[in-house]
C-alpha cells in the first residue's frame, strides 16, 4: 500500500520496436498495483486497437509544438518522423502520491530524463536474436518489407545504447523476462531509503 509520505521511483524502460516492451510493462502493472505507466503525447497516427488517453494522448503536430513551447514536457523526441513527449506536471504528481512510475521512452528521451532526474532507474529490454526481432515485426502484419528493413536498421542503432542503462532484460521467454522485471522493482522497493519512509512509525517504535 502506498502513502503520501513515500515518494515513488521513476523508471525508464526502453527497447527496440518488436522487443516486447509494451506487453511486458502491461503484465507488470497488472501484477503490481503500486506501479503506474506514463501515457505519452504523440503526433503519430492511432493504430488499430489503440485508445486515446490509454495507449497515448494523440495530438496534432501543431498542438504538440505549442505544448513544447510552453515547456510542458519533461522529455521529448522525434522517432520515425513522429513526435513523442512526457507531461512533467503529471509525472511529478504521480511520484508525489507514492506510485512507482514507468516511462516507456527511447534512448534519446532517456538521456534527457537522466539529466533532469538523476535518481531515475533505467531498464533496457533486448530480444534474444536479430532473427527473433525481425520475426516479431513480421508477425504484426502491419508494415511492408521496406518499412521492416528500416525498423531493423533503427533497432540495431537503438540497441547500441544498452550500455547507458542500469538493468538489462532479455525477452526470450516472456515469463522469465516478466519475473526479471518484477525482481528489479521489488529490490528497489526494499532499499533502505524508501523502506525508511514507508515504515517510519515501526522504526520509531523499534528504536524507542
Amino acid at each position: 500500500m502506498t502513502t503520501n509520505a513515500t515518494t515513488g521511483t521513476l523508471y525508464i524502460v526502453s527497447a527496440p520496436s518488436g522487443a516486447g516492451k509494451t506487453s511486458l510493462v502491461k503484465a507488470l502493472i497488472e501484477a503490481q498495483e503500486q506501479i503506474r505507466v506514463s501515457v505519452s503525447h504523440t503526433t503519430r497516427a492511432m493504430r488499430p486497437g489503440e485508445v486515446d488517453g490509454v495507449n497515448y494522448h494523440f495530438v496534432a503536430r501543431e498542438a504538440f509544438i505549442e505544448m513544447l513551447e510552453r515547456d510542458e514536457f519533461l522529455e521529448h523526441a522525434e522517432v520515425f518522423g513522429n513526435l513523442y513527449g512526457t507531461s512533467q506536471r503529471w509525472l511529478e504528481q504521480t511520484l508525489k502520491e507514492g506510485y512507482d512510475l514507468i516511462l516507456e521512452i527511447d534512448w534519446q528521451g532517456a538521456q534527457q530524463v537522466r539529466r533532469l532526474m538523476p535518481l531515475a532507474k533505467s531498464i533496457f529490454i533486448l530480444p534474444p536474436t536479430q532473427e527473433a526481432l525481425r520475426q516479431r515485426l513480421d508477425n504484426r502484419g502491419q508494415d511492408s518489407d521496406e518499412i521492416i528493413d528500416g525498423r531493423m536498421r533503427e533497432a540495431v542503432s537503438e540497441m547500441s545504447h544498452y550500455v547507458e542503462y542500469d538493468y538489462l532484460v532479455i525477452n526470450d521467454d516472456f515469463k522469465v523476462a516478466l519475473d526479471d522485471l518484477k525482481a528489479i522493482f521489488r529490490a528497489n522497493q526494499l532499499l533502505q531509503n524508501p523502506q525508511q519512509q514507508r515504515h517510519a512509525d515501526l522504526l520509531s517504535q523499534l528504536l524507542a
